[in-house]
């Protein structure tokens, strides 16, 4: 047994191109570290449809330029297969560690298969790939980013030539094409032939950002921003100037790309402690918001002052506040959500005489609505100019909220008091997760099993009306991974992640209101169910 691993060890590092993780490698092998090396060589990352993603490192179960080349390859033979044997694909990347040079090898692998390659010119947001798909009118998009994951990690993600990620059976085709490619020596790498853009898509790309603003609305709220030692800043500096909002405050410990993301434990801003320096950065200066991105900036986080403290914005409350802003522009067409976000987008909608769908978790899923005018997900994604972008784009995000504090800063309101309007409006809709990352996927696994073997017939003392398990679908939903649970007034689904080791359990309680005087009281109500559903449902999985 160790000899074969110590054998495929061999005949990988003599194919490695890269000379940092072939001495790692080597040093492993000249170890005889087993336990690593079997982690190492277990299998292979499996390309799915958020593509690649794993930590850095040597082998075939991490992220490294053998495995990019090869992900390239079956992702040109996929295109070739499918009649585009000459188009175009742009690829884009972050400023992570070995982004760039995942990237060009890309760029390698698609001159070599006879198809046209362009990289963006430097690390940009994701975004700016995403819309650059069909402004260049290219048959696929590669994006090199592990977004908000941890430091040590990398990822590759596909999209296609409709500007939206891919969805299944391609996904499944382009791994079979990967599975299929030989030796790395079969795979030409010329050193040139492929295009480095200029500015001119992410010019392109800053004028289509006037389509999301309002001709003429206010544009004085002030905010203090921070791009999570992400690639962000630039081009969010360079939105604000363009639509006439006063320049952002810059959080400056994090506003340079970073691939160390030294100030906070995860790069994300739904983590504890990653905004305490834009709050404080908010307490110095006073500001109407706080803004922050992720690192590769498809995220966008709002802050907002709570009494005396910030309060981060949930994910749900700034997509229902996205959305009320858009109805009372006069916004037409449907308006999406996956089925983990708050059911609040459907209330606003039907009032609004607008169609509302609800997709499987991700924008891969939310970007096909059809006639789509704004779709959002609670993890801090929101897609409002599906013609540019269609994905989530925290840069255009930014824009519109803060048009919105604008127009509320211009009435002596603020965006607690428009959520305090929907709640009236539309009863309390409270969220919160119950979120477990765990080192063992089993872990997860178990707990899936466990709840479907012994599911829960009670949470909070509200019996359980309806359990569905979405691995058979529904109507409307393709099977998924994920079990959903409705009670009276409350609802919980539970769902492995798709991208980071997570269990993540969606729960939302809602409250009628009957004025603004009962909020305290439904809010203190909301509180203890949640709190109660998260106790009971931790039970019920085992975690």
């Amino acid at each position: 047994m160790y000899e074969e691993l110590i054998a495929q060890a061999q005949t990988w590092l003599t194919e490695d191109p890269d000379p940092d993780t072939r001495a790692e490698l080597a040093r492993l092998i000249d170890a005889k570290d087993e336990t690593e090396l079997a982690a190492r060589f277990a299998g292979t990352l499996q390309f799915g449809t958020a593509g690649l993603r794993g930590e850095l490192g040597a082998g075939p179960m991490r992220m490294n330029r053998t495995v990019v080349i090869r992900a390239a390859a079956g992702l040109a033979a996929y295109l070739r297969k499918q009649g585009h044997g000459d188009g175009l694909v742009v690829i884009g990347y972050d400023a992570r560690h070995k982004s760039a040079d995942f990237a060009r090898d890309t760029a390698a692998v698609m001159t070599g298969a006879g198809l046209r390659a362009a990289l963006l010119p430097r690390p940009l947001p994701t975004p700016v790939l995403a819309f650059a798909i069909r402004h260049l009118g290219a048959v696929a998009g590669v994006e090199v980013t592990a977004s908000h994951n941890p430091p040590r990690d990398n990822g590759y993600k596909v999209y296609l030539g409709d500007g939206s990620q891919i969805v299944p059976p391609a996904d499944a085709e382009i791994a079979a094409e990967i599975e299929a490619i030989g030796s790395l020596t079969d795979v030409p790498r010329p050193d040139g032939g492929w295009d480095t853009l200029g500015d001119g898509v992410l010019d392109a790309y800053l004028a289509r950002t006037d389509a999301v603003l309002a001709e003429g609305s206010p544009r004085t709220a002030r905010t203090v921003y921070t791009a999570m030692h992400g690639v962000g800043k630039d081009v969010v500096l360079a939105a604000f100037a363009r639509a006439g909002f006063p320049e952002p405050v810059l959080v400056a410990e994090q506003a340079e790309p970073d691939p160390e993301f030294p100030t906070v434990a995860f790069p994300n801003p739904e983590e504890p402690g990653a905004m305490d320096l834009a709050f404080a950065k908010a307490r110095e200066t006073g500001p109407d918001l706080v803004v922050a991105n992720d690192p590769d900036a498809d995220r966008c986080a709002v802050a907002v002052q709570d009494g005396d403290g910030w309060r981060m914005l949930r994910g749900d409350e700034v997509g229902a506040l996205l959305a009320a802003h858009l109805v009372h522009r006069g916004a037409t067409g449907t308006f999406a959500e996956s089925i983990v976000s708050s059911s609040l987008l459907g209330r606003i909608a039907g009032k609004a005489g607008l169609r509302h769908v609800e997709t499987l978790t991700g924008f891969k899923w939310i970007a096909r609505a059809e006639g789509l005018r704004f779709g959002y997900e609670e993890a801090l994604g929101y897609c409002v100019d599906p013609e540019g972008v269609r994905d989530k784009d925290g840069i255009t995000a930014a824009l519109l909220i803060t048009e919105l504090a604008s127009r509320l800063k211009e009435e002596g309101r603020t965006l607690l008091d428009l959520l305090d309007d929907l709640a009236v409006e539309h009863g309390l809709h409270a969220t919160d997760q119950l979120s477990v990352r765990v080192e063992d996927l089993s872990v997860i696994a178990t707990a899936m099993t466990r709840l479907r073997e012994h599911p829960p017939t009670r949470l909070a003392g509200l019996p359980i009306t309806r359990t569905e398990d979405l691995t058979r679908g529904t109507e409307s939903l393709p099977p998924t991974d994920g079990l959903r649970y409705t009670l009276d007034g409350a609802r919980v689904i539970v769902r492995p992640s798709g991208t980071e080791p997570k269990l993540k359990c969606y729960l939302e309680v809602v409250v009628p209101v009957a004025s603004r005087t009962d909020l305290p009281e439904a809010r203190a109500k909301a509180t203890e169910v949640l709190e109660a559903v998260k106790r009971d449902l931790a039970a019920a999985a085992g975690i």
